[in-house]
């Protein structure tokens, strides 16, 4: 295997690459896409469902190869032997509702080989109301901690472990195959949770995975206790780009409540290592993505 060595004295970014700290010495088509020193960084057109009302926005989906300390539970900066190849998904959401911005983030930690859950799931989210934060950890069980500016938010539990919705993106880019189907229990996106100030808990849902045709295909998730749908549209063929997707559920409170469908389609996507475009000039690849 090959490492990459990062001396005491050496000055490096908070992403510095190190997406082939363990490139296998026969790589398959999946491992060449994945294992090549860049991050692959798709932007979408977001319609985003908040306080009854659809609110335009836009997301970006950033997946990278890196090495996953088990025992900091972060990414290691001195990989080993020890450490965990995964393909980490950093997921952003952006849009105004009103006078104010959110701004959330959600970021996965899957093993390559494909298990069953995410190593790590954090989620942030900013507004000007204020800002919550929220970490599960995958060990013996759920470890979940919450710091929010909402009074009975915070705290720390353990939970059994289920499906995370969170690991379906993910799933898919690896191998849309492996996606579970029929009737099952699944905790629902942290960001998700965030939005509806609920708490971490598994709740029953009923998976799909079909073809729109020989191109694209969905993968439904369906829960039945809070009548929440989302329809997840990706490449049929590798590498199963992400192409859109839709969430349906109530939004809103009292009069105003109502059901609203989130929507969001694909407008471009790259490949780079984006750590490296940090300059000024950098900034004309915000245009390939069509971000603002």
């Amino acid at each position: 295997m090959k490492f990459i060595l990062f001396l005491p004295f050496l000055v490096y970014s908070a992403c510095t690459d190190t997406s082939e700290y363990n490139t296998p010495k026969v790589k398959t088509e999946k491992e060449k896409y994945w294992y090549n020193g860049e991050a692959e960084i798709t932007s979408y057109k977001l319609n985003q469902a908040r306080y009854g009302e659809l609110h335009e926005g836009q997301a970006v989906m950033i997946f990278v190869t890196e090495p996953f300390s088990e025992s900091k539970m972060t990414k290691a900066d001195n990989p080993s032997d020890d450490d965990l190849s995964v393909l980490k998904l950093n997921f952003t959401k952006k849009f105004n509702t009103g006078i104010y911005p959110y701004s959330m983030m959600l970021s996965t930690f899957f093993p390559f080989t494909n298990s069953l859950h995410s190593i790590k799931a954090s989620a942030s989210s900013q507004e000007w109301c204020g800002h919550t934060y929220m970490e599960l950890q995958n060990k013996g069980r759920f470890e979940v901690d919450v710091k929010s500016y909402f009074e009975n938010e915070s705290g720390n539990h353990t939970i059994e472990k289920n499906l995370l919705e969170d690991d379906v993106w993910t799933k898919i880019r690896l191998d849309p195959e492996s996606l579970p189907v029929g009737n099952a229990m699944m905790i629902p996106s942290l960001l998700t949770l965030r939005l509806d100030h609920e708490n971490t808990a598994a709740l029953e849902c009923t998976l799909t995975n079909g073809k729109v045709n020989n191109e694209i295909s969905t993968y439904t998730i369906k829960y039945r206790e809070v009548d929440r749908t989302i329809v997840i549209k990706y490449q049929t063929s590798f590498p199963h780009k992400i192409l859109g997707w839709e969430e349906t559920s109530y939004s809103g409170n009292g009069s105003g409540r109502k059901k609203l469908t989130t929507t969001a389609e694909i407008q471009k996507s790259i490949r780079s290592d984006y750590w490296t475009k940090n300059s000024v000039a950098d900034g004309v690849l915000r245009k390939d993505l069509d971000l603002d």
